[in-house]
């Protein structure tokens, strides 16, 4: 029935959202992106390669997609247990 697999190692590009580097990451960015406020927070709205509107939060690893010009949120917690520094 069910087998097991191995998803395949590659290389990606990210930065994790903080707040002493948020004006950068906002200012490097291209594509469909908005700055806005959560309960105070700042946060980022990204437009995904499909379409979606995604919300990173403070703490939140920004991923470069792919196509170029997109991007998708990690929670931190998926990230280090999911990517290793090269």
């Amino acid at each position: 029935m069910f087998k097991k697999y191995q998803s395949i190692p590659k290389i990606i590009e990210a930065v994790q959202f903080r707040d002493d580097n948020k004006d950068c990451i906002f200012n490097s960015l291209t594509g469909q992106y908005a700055a806005d406020f959560e309960n105070g927070n700042p946060i980022l709205k990204i437009t995904t390669s499909h379409g979606d509107i995604a919300i990173v939060r403070l703490g939140d690893w920004i991923v470069k997609d792919i196509k170029e010009g997109t991007y998708y949120p990690v929670k931190n917690e998926i990230f280090i247990k999911s990517y290793k520094p090269i």
